[in-house]
């Protein structure tokens, strides 16, 4: 078990794995609040994708890599994750005008 040490490589390699077994194939978060920090683990029991962080920032990389899981869990493995964005892409999108109360 080695930490990737670069973002991109572990959100591609991550991927790659989840494409080749779905079925086996775990995504862990761990946050230590006394040290501030966070570990994101991959694995599918053969291979094993570790990625540690304690900046803050990184929480928005990880938001964006929880949708592209939920995106590929719900779709299926064959998805085209590139549209995939974070809470900033759907604050974009024009919100839908209803009849419910003011707040």
């Amino acid at each position: 078990m080695v930490y990737i040490t670069s973002w991109d490589d572990f959100v591609e390699r991550s991927v790659q794995l989840f494409r080749a077994d779905p079925e086996k194939t775990r995504y862990v978060m761990k946050y230590r609040h006394c040290d501030g920090k966070l570990v994101l683990k991959v694995t599918d029991d053969k291979e094993c994708l570790k990625f540690k962080t304690d900046q803050a920032q990184d929480a928005k990389k990880m938001e964006k890599l929880n949708n592209i899981f939920f995106t590929l869990m719900a779709r299926g493995s064959d998805a085209d994750i590139s549209e995939v964005g974070g809470k900033e892409q759907m604050e974009a999108q024009a919100p839908k005008k209803g009849r419910g109360r003011k707040q």
